[in-house]
């Protein structure tokens, strides 16, 4: 399975430690201290499930996005992602 894990912080590098033990895992716009990462949109990455860390992204509608275009999302749309 190919994981896309959206973020660049210590939450999102620890997920992509966890998964890459078992899954191929891509990590947007990571940093340099995380392996796999790419500068590549979230959009533009064919993943079976995308990952989103940030709450940045998920009150912008991300998740909702990527769910509209029929991907497989673990986080909140946009109105659940601004009740935190």
């Amino acid at each position: 399975m190919r994981v896309c894990v959206v973020g660049s912080g210590g939450r999102e590098h620890a997920l992509a430690h966890v998964l890459g033990r078992h899954h191929d895992v891509v990590v947007t716009p990571g940093n340099p201290g995380i392996g796999g990462s790419v500068p590549t949109p979230p959009e533009e990455i064919e993943a079976d499930l995308t990952v989103i860390g940030p709450e940045a992204p998920l009150v912008a509608g991300l998740a909702d996005r990527l769910r509209s275009a029929g991907r497989l999302v673990f986080g909140p749309g946009a109105d659940g992602a601004r009740l935190e």
